[in-house]
């Protein structure tokens, strides 16, 4: 498994209860995206973010034991408070969609494992939240990312900017179900 470095630091957030920290995961077999999104005050702040990568070489049974260590290695050590995974959307590649549904599999069984709420959400939906367009390009989803981030530069691969706008989707929608009850 190769793992693109992000801060590399465990999350240190305050334990009163207003910080949160988000897993957004980016499903695949050969390259899966992740990214942590911190929610402190209000703001939202990158922790880590990169891939998880498996050979085809590799039998699937094998490359998916991979892509479940590496998760549950990266729920252990920044402890997230949630996580948030990509819908399987149709594809016309039935082999690809069968691929990305197992790797989901395992992205949410170790999530479901660690105790973490799970929340799936549809590309759409995605693009909606962070670009507020949901036929938004994939690059400018990764600019509005970079924005709310306060990145320097784009993230990069594009599978860790897809997990990081994951995140960012999850934790907006979770605030705005939020601003909805307190209003009823």
């Amino acid at each position: 498994m190769d793992r693109a470095p992000g801060d590399g630091q465990p999350s240190r957030l305050e334990a009163g209860g207003r910080s949160r920290l988000a897993l957004g995961i980016d499903p695949g077999t050969a390259i899966m995206g992740y990214g942590l999104v911190a929610e402190v005050g209000g703001e939202l702040r990158p922790v880590d973010y990169g891939v998880l990568t498996t050979s085809s070489d590799v039998p699937l049974a094998r490359r998916l034991q991979t892509l479940y260590d590496g998760l549950t290695d990266l729920i252990r050590r920044h402890r997230p408070t949630e996580a948030a995974v990509e819908e399987l959307f149709f594809s016309r590649n039935v082999r690809t969609a069968i691929a990305v549904g197992q790797a989901r599999g395992v992205a949410l069984l170790a999530a479901a494992n660690a105790g973490l709420p799970v929340a799936e959400y549809s590309p759409q939906q995605v693009k909606q939240a962070v670009a507020v367009y949901g036929r938004a390009r994939k690059d400018q989803v990764q600019q509005m990312v970079r924005v709310l981030l306060r990145l320097e530069e784009l993230p990069q691969p594009d599978d860790a900017a897809d997990a990081l706008a994951l995140a960012i989707c999850h934790l907006h929608s979770v605030q705005a179900e939020r601003w909805v009850r307190e209003e009823h």
